[in-house]
């Protein structure tokens, strides 16, 4: 980090020049702005985690955080905390292939089947692996459902179908209600059912790639092109896995029927609680080289020490990391550098920080975290939760900022993930302060709730709520729901992702103060009281806060 270090703190100095006098008491748009132009501008290089980019962002972070008077709240007493990143990407397959008796179905890489790995090796190797088909590949035994029956699957490839079991189920059948109809839980995400294949010890583990369940296209799902990122992990925690990711429906279709069976029959079938795994009586040959590196990243950690139980805390999170390099747009931008997803979340955390600084001392402890590696797979949030620097039973909530609508502001504010927890009660009650109501995602089944680092904290039982203004379209005061939806339909369908998410002029960021303004407020609320907030009946997670709540008594 040194070589551009200093680049970076110069950065962060011009910043500190320019940041607004302590007398504003509001959430202020042109801070906001200010903030996002420079983290979005080409001396940021895209953020991308590990590169220069990363060097001068996290410099930039720490110089704002100093000039605001935070404290620092990394490891040993540092602004950060560590978190090396393994990398890899395959080359080209040696052999992919699927085998019946003897007879090789060779398959083609990003049109059969798309496949990464997170094991540190020079080789990914499947050889001769038996595939078993696992339904849902659910195991809850809160909600009465096992899809694997005993099944022993070490040594094995694991074949499952995305979603959940009740996602297409019709009343009547066994499925239906127990999984929240068509709001996902984390049951149906593509990353439960690698790690529960992991936990059983299969060798690798394959979707079926269903355009409806996942909520994109084939398209998305090969665009990563091999490659992958997560956490580095010691030797006995390294998964079993040497191969994840998904088949083509085409393709999974023509591997039931080789093998006898009728792929849609056993979706209907999935969808009972007397479900048995299917021996596909196939196996999987693949043989793939790997390239490999570690990449060292950080998170920024920050905070205001209560005055009277510093040892309870209430975290705000954003992810300063977007997408770095890629090719030029037709504008000629090489940098994702990522505007509003997530810099203007960054700048509202800002935002929050000097009105907290403004006000007395909180009773609990503030802490801000700008995590790493969000777009890698909420790998930052993810190393923070496994060696927190607060413990996690005397986290009261985590309130993140991930993507903030720009199109001005809003009879409505969107909730992500109805039913999960007490903290939606706040968002209502706040909202109607500002004369608001709330409206629910209208897209659950994408599972949203569970695809921002908020939740690296929430499956750890830490009440989460998320601020997310592609979740559903907003009633804009100027043009309703239909520009609400015009908005989110322009930004998710060209600039999510992509060079164009890049400031604008015509930015009206009157509706992200105001969904700023609301976090802050509950926020604060948490901070100067006792309460703590939990998750509801029939939430994955209750369970979890339930046994730290007894510990933290």
């Amino acid at each position: 980090m040194k070589t551009h270090l200093a680049a970076a703190f110069f950065l962060a100095a011009i910043a500190a020049i320019a940041a607004p006098a302590a007398a504003q008491t509001g959430i202020d748009a042109a801070n906001l702005t200010e903030t996002v132009r420079t983290l979005a501008s080409d001396q940021f290089q895209g953020r991308a985690p590990g590169t220069v980019g990363e060097e001068r962002t996290v410099g930039y972070l720490i110089g704002r955080l100093e000039a605001m008077g935070l404290e620092p709240a990394g490891v040993d007493g540092g602004w950060t905390q560590p978190v090396p990143l393994l990398h890899t990407r395959l080359g080209s397959p040696e052999k992919l292939a699927f085998d019946r008796k003897g007879a090789a179905t060779p398959l083609s890489f990003g049109t059969d089947i798309y496949v990464s790995t997170l094991q540190p090796k020079a080789r990914a190797v499947v050889a001769n692996a038996p595939m078993v088909f696992v339904g849902y590949g659910v195991s809850a035994p809160e909600r009465g459902w096992d899809d694997f029956k005993g099944q022993d699957l070490k040594g094995k490839v694991a074949v499952f179908l995305i979603n959940d079991p009740d996602f297409v189920a019709a009343k009547g059948e066994d499925a239906f209600g127990k999984f929240g109809g068509r709001t996902m839980t984390y049951y149906g995400r593509w990353t439960y059912k690698f790690e529960e294949a992991a936990r059983r010890g299969a060798v690798a583990a394959l979707i079926v790639h269903d355009a409806e369940g996942v909520g994109y296209g084939w398209n998305v799902v090969k665009s990563a092109g091999g490659e992958n990122y997560g956490l580095v992990v010691p030797p006995e925690k390294v998964t079993s896995l040497a191969l994840q990711g998904w088949i083509s429906g085409e393709t999974a279709t023509k591997l039931f029927a080789d093998a006898g069976q009728d792929l849609e029959a056993l979706r209907v079938a999935a969808r009972r609680k007397d479900f048995k795994p299917v021996d596909l009586g196939t196996s999987f040959d693949a043989e793939v080289p790997v390239t490999q590196e570690v990449v060292q990243s950080q998170n920024v950690l920050a905070k205001i020490s209560g005055s009277k139980r510093p040892d309870e805390v209430v975290i705000y999170g954003a992810h300063w990391d977007a997408y770095g390099e890629g090719p030029p747009d037709e504008q000629g931008r090489i940098y994702r550098a990522g505007a509003n997803d997530d810099a203007l979340g960054v700048a509202g955390l800002f935002e929050i920080a000097r009105l907290f600084k403004a006000a007395p001392p909180p009773d609990r402890t503030i802490a801000f975290a700008f995590w790493t590696a969000e777009e890698r797979g909420l790998l930052g949030s993810e190393a923070y939760a496994e060696k927190p620097v607060f413990p996690l039973e005397k986290t009261v909530a985590n309130l993140g900022l991930d993507i903030l609508q720009t199109a001005g502001r809003a009879k409505d504010v969107v909730l992500v993930g109805k039913g999960q927890g007490t903290l939606e009660d706040d968002l209502a009650r706040v909202a109607a302060t500002q004369g608001r109501t709330v409206s629910v995602e209208s897209l659950p089944e994408r599972g949203l709730f569970y695809r921002a680092d908020h939740f690296s904290l929430a499956k750890r039982g830490v009440p989460v709520l998320l601020m997310m203004g592609i979740a559903g379209a907003s009633d804009l005061v100027e043009g309703g729901k239909h520009a609400g939806q015009a908005w989110v339909d322009a930004y998710t369908g060209k600039c999510y992702h992509q060079a164009c998410d890049a400031w604008a002029p015509d930015w009206n960021l009157e509706g992200a103060v105001q969904d700023i303004e609301i976090f802050h407020q509950i926020g604060d609320e948490l901070a100067r009281s006792a309460r703590w907030p939990g998750w509801r009946a029939g939430s994955e997670f209750k369970a979890i806060r339930d046994r730290s709540a007894a510990s933290r008594k």
